[in-house]
């Protein structure tokens, strides 16, 4: 059972060990790549365009699989059966995408109780979740009458409404504008730190990096940390 994978009394959500990965084109992302995030950390990795933060986000979810090293989840071997993995997502992996994914035929209260529908949870959290991210009152509304700040929140409620053990949000502030990017991300650690989860976020954005506990900064066989940066503009 996927339920097994997850146990609290292992301080580490996620470890990679000696994570290698080429693409069909021969290009080498990785290469002897290893890391390791707490519960109720909040890791920031920045790079360069194309040096595979996406990509490493798609291994950890299981997404895509590496050509060598371990990938483990609370001490436990990343599934590679796609059964499984596609279990251990829907149930303990909460995922914040740029482009938001939010379905456009489900109202804004559907739309985040679908975790909870999946895993065949009460969907009662929905209706808590939104208030938490200020959309008190817009359950009934549609994706197109939302705009894209509330949009973002309503994807952030969506990750963290069956209570995830590990976060991953990849850009998720790339679409919007400074003021409301703030709020998003004031949002977004502080629901993680409260909820005790951890988390990383991939950003190009030094301003979004620094609401992070640790920032890396993304090369073929390691994560640097980034210990000055100044704030730019998001």
């Amino acid at each position: 059972m996927v339920t097994t994978l997850i146990d609290m009394e292992n301080p580490f959500a996620l470890e990679l060990h000696d994570i290698n990965k080429t693409f069909a084109s021969k290009r080498q992302i990785f290469s002897g790549l290893s890391f390791s995030l707490r519960y109720g950390e909040y890791v920031a990795i920045t790079g360069e365009s194309g040096i595979g933060k996406s990509t490493l986000l798609n291994l950890i979810a299981g997404l895509d699989i590496p050509d060598g090293g371990e990938i483990l989840i609370n001490g436990t071997l990343l599934p590679k059966d796609d059964n499984t993995a596609t279990l251990l997502r829907r149930k303990h992996f909460g995922f914040i995408f740029q482009a938001f994914h939010i379905l456009p035929h489900l109202t804004i209260l559907q739309n985040v109780a679908l975790p909870l529908l999946l895993n065949q949870f009460p969907i009662d959290r929905a209706q808590t979740m939104l208030i938490a991210v200020g959309l008190n009152g817009r359950e009934q509304d549609f994706p197109h009458q939302l705009s894209g700040g509330e949009l973002q929140r309503v994807a952030i409620a969506r990750a963290l409404v069956h209570q995830p053990k590990l976060i991953l949000a990849d850009e998720p502030t790339g679409n919007l504008d400074p003021e409301t990017a703030r709020e998003i991300l004031n949002l977004l650690r502080s629901e993680i730190k409260n909820s005790g989860a951890a988390a990383i976020i991939v950003t190009h954005s030094q301003f979004a990096a620094q609401t992070a506990d640790r920032v890396l900064q993304l090369t073929a066989s390691s994560l640097i940390p980034v210990h000055q940066l100044e704030c730019d503009e998001v």
